[in-house]
């Protein structure tokens, strides 16, 4: 029998167009290369980050960061700060200030994942970070990613996450249409991980049927014997990932690791060279290899939309007050002492 007859709902949707356009023919046949060149995926692990829905953006969601948190609580503590500088900030209506405080005092005692304030419905929303490995390489950046030979150490990465709309619907191109289809069953079936978040995953391919892939992001890791080591965290582009490795040969390595003056000065002529080559992606020094690799994130889709933090999901902390008290006047309240307040109105 058909579960959904006539047009299936929008998470289970898979829309492949064509476009004639020069630069998505290039995309397309750059990432079927890509696949077929690095046809196996290794499941890092989750990633959370915030998701907001507006009246007029219903049903689809739009991400409010970068997706680069590691625990639910971190991206929870996150919602509480926007909704607090919200409410001291964005409004001087008592009403809409009122709305975003009561979120604002729910997030700081309970780990809700699903809230609305001020007529905006938010999310805490995860995503599984994996690679694409290949005769034994995971998989470098593309030439069709977004990329630059900026070396500034202090250039900001352009934002590719914040603003992505959730819409499993959307139009794709074939090959990620394919993706999208090989990665529905995707889930954590290795005994390195714990039978609850194995569970968790089985039961999220029933929950939440529907996969979106994210934008791209990029790393570095460094290769060992039978594994790789995250050495940074995750960037926009190849570049911001490049200059961060030599940020870590020149800077980090150093005060991290316990080596000889010898070996730093090696290193740090190791990151120049490296530096002084076109868009490069690795470094082999002192018998260690790093490589700028290429990093993706699928999201979950069900009914309702992005999937929210599993029960498996765990945290090292949990809610607390992060900011003073305010009042739906504005009146912010700074704590000095136990037993000593002092008001201050903004």
């Amino acid at each position: 029998m058909d579960d959904h007859p006539g047009k299936p709902p929008d998470h289970l949707t898979i829309n492949v167009t064509h476009r004639d356009d020069p630069i998505f023919g290039v995309t397309e046949a750059d990432a079927f290369a890509s696949i077929r060149k690095y046809p196996e995926i290794v499941l890092r692990g989750p990633l959370f980050g915030l998701a907001e829905q507006r009246r007029g953006d219903r049903p689809r969601w739009r991400l409010m960061g970068e997706m680069d948190t590691g625990f639910p609580q971190m991206a929870r503590d996150e919602l509480n700060s926007h909704l607090w500088f919200k409410a001291k900030d964005d409004t001087d209506d008592p009403r809409v200030r009122k709305s975003l405080l009561a979120a604002v005092a729910r997030l700081e005692t309970e780990s809700v994942d699903d809230l609305s304030a001020a007529g905006v419905r938010y999310r805490v929303v995860r995503a599984d970070e994996f690679a694409r490995i290949g005769g034994g390489r995971l998989e470098p950046p593309r030439p069709s990613d977004p990329d630059s030979d900026d070396w500034d150490m202090r250039a900001p990465e352009p934002p590719r996450t914040k603003g992505f709309v959730v819409d499993h619907a959307a139009a794709v191109g074939l090959t990620e249409g394919l993706d999208r289809l090989n990665l529905l069953p995707l889930s954590y079936t290795s005994s390195r991980f714990p039978e609850d978040v194995r569970a968790d995953s089985q039961r999220a391919l029933t929950t939440h049927p529907g996969v979106v892939l994210l934008p791209a992001t990029f790393r570095v890791v460094e290769r060992k014997d039978n594994s790789w080591s995250m050495v940074t965290g995750q960037f926009s582009t190849p570049q911001g990932a490049r200059r961060s490795l030599v940020y870590y040969f020149k800077e980090v390595l150093p005060k991290l690791e316990k080596v000889s003056e010898k070996d730093i000065a090696i290193y740090a002529r190791a990151a120049d060279k490296f530096a002084g080559r076109l868009r490069p992606n690795e470094l082999v020094v002192r018998g260690r290899r790093f490589d700028v690799v290429r990093v993706e994130r699928v999201m979950r889709i069900g009914p309702d939309g992005p999937e929210k933090p599993r029960p498996s999901d765990v945290d090292d902390y949990g809610p607390s007050q992060i900011h003073p008290l305010m009042d739906e006047n504005g009146k912010i309240t700074y704590e000095t002492s136990a037993d000593t307040d002092t008001d201050t109105d903004t």
